[in-house]
């Protein structure tokens, strides 16, 4: 059985763990990222997922690596989904219980 735990948006861990102690607003990141605003204000917001190109340009402004916050945005779609389909995900037999066809 397959147990998750609450998902934890990429934008939240951008907000709190890199903004906030660095006193940078969304609009300032944007500048430094050359990326619109937008972006990055409903990335923070938890409303849009972090791209590809995104997690490229916050790599390089915070010395992580475009994986961080690729796994992080992977982890948190997955969560979600499996949350929204966990009656259909139960339903399905494991291999090693599936009858097999002969």
């Amino acid at each position: 059985m397959l147990h998750f735990t609450s998902p934890i948006h990429p934008g939240e861990i951008l907000r709190e763990e890199f903004l906030a102690p660095l006193g940078l607003k969304p609009y300032t990141l944007a500048k430094k990222l050359h990326v619109p605003r937008t972006r990055i204000e409903r990335l923070v917001a938890e409303v849009t997922p972090v791209t590809p190109d995104t997690a490229l340009r916050l790599a390089k402004f915070f010395n992580t690596t475009p994986q961080f916050w690729m796994n992080m945005q992977a982890a948190f779609d997955l969560t979600m989904e499996a949350d929204a389909k966990k009656e259909e995900i139960a339903a399905i037999d494991s291999y090693a219980e599936a009858p097999l066809a002969a």
